[in-house]
């Protein structure tokens, strides 16, 4: 069992900057990958971004390549994903995941054991 809480989003203005933060708790942190999805509302939750147990291995959307970075902190058991030059396209749902199958992650959301509850991202024009 993997329990995870989303924290850091709100509201900024387009070109700024937030940290998601996930903190997890329950199974050893380094045994399973992480990834972060969104949603907004009428469309599928779609990829973000992951990272892989070790941490070594890190994978983007196209859209985000260049603005955003995942991590993982194995001491404090947690995930963060890092938003910079945010566009009102980003706003939405953001949600992390556990991956316990995968050693580095996924870009499906299928393949995800565990859910946050997530947290909102909006951006101004």
């Amino acid at each position: 069992q993997v329990h995870l809480v989303e924290s850091g989003g709100g509201l900024v203005q387009a070109g700024g900057s937030l940290r998601l933060s996930c903190a997890a708790s329950g199974r050893t942190f380094g045994s399973y990958a992480m990834g972060w999805f969104r949603q907004t509302p009428g469309k599928d939750r779609e990829f973000v971004s992951c990272i892989s147990r070790n941490g070594f291995v890190r994978r983007y959307t196209d859209s985000v390549k260049g603005r955003f970075t995942i991590s993982r902190d194995y001491a404090k058991n947690m995930v963060y994903l890092q938003m910079n030059g945010l566009k009102p396209e980003d706003a939405a749902l953001y949600y992390c995941a556990a991956d316990l199958h995968h050693e580095m992650g996924s870009v499906s959301k299928d393949d995800y054991d565990y859910w946050g509850q997530g947290t909102q991202v909006t951006v101004s024009s």
